[in-house]
């Protein structure tokens, strides 16, 4: 039996990556992430600055998020966030350590009243409304039962296709826009 390596597919001349960042799992940094990202986004070509103010705000939700409902936000917790575009799009993901029982989920069990007194609870909802497409996968599925991190990913369309869509990641567990 011959063993051949797998070998990526040669990235586009469109394709930019830039090194994933990781943050203490801590509120205090949401300032931080917001600035590294904003700074990040600005040095891709293409990426307008209203598309860019939108992924910040969606990166922040899921910052939050990760730190607020994760082992993130626990002691020695941490953070990792990561950007890519293509032609036809921006993608980020925010990375967290994993919770113990729940994955990411957008809370529909509210009554308008409910929602109308809730402090909490939109972050999904803006990602699901901003972002072309967004879902969660684990990092790596645990035997045990439960997930070494979660993947929280997001992708926004940039303006030069308009009424194309990119490609989804067939692992998500939420929706698209």
């Amino acid at each position: 039996m011959t063993i051949v390596p797998h070998t990526p597919a040669p990235a586009s001349a469109h394709d930019h990556h830039r090194p994933a960042r990781v943050y203490p799992g801590t509120l205090a940094h949401t300032a931080r992430v917001r600035a590294d990202l904003a700074a990040d986004l600005a040095a891709l070509p293409g990426v307008p600055a209203e598309l860019a103010e939108e992924v910040v705000l969606c990166v922040s939700e899921a910052f939050a998020n990760a730190v607020a409902h994760t082992r993130s936000g626990g002691h020695d917790g941490r953070v990792v966030r990561t950007l890519s575009t293509t032609a036809t799009a921006v993608r980020v993901a925010v990375i967290d350590d994993g919770a113990d029982d729940t994955l990411p989920e957008i809370p529909h069990r509210r009554t308008p009243a409910e929602w109308d007194d809730a402090e909490h609870g939109r972050g999904l909802l803006i990602v699901g409304a901003l972002a072309t497409a967004w879902g969660t996968r684990p990092v790596v599925a645990s035997p045990l039962g439960f997930a070494l991190g979660t993947v929280t990913w997001a992708e926004f369309a940039l303006p030069a296709t308009t009424g194309t869509r990119p490609a989804q990641d067939t692992t998500a567990s939420e929706g698209t826009r």
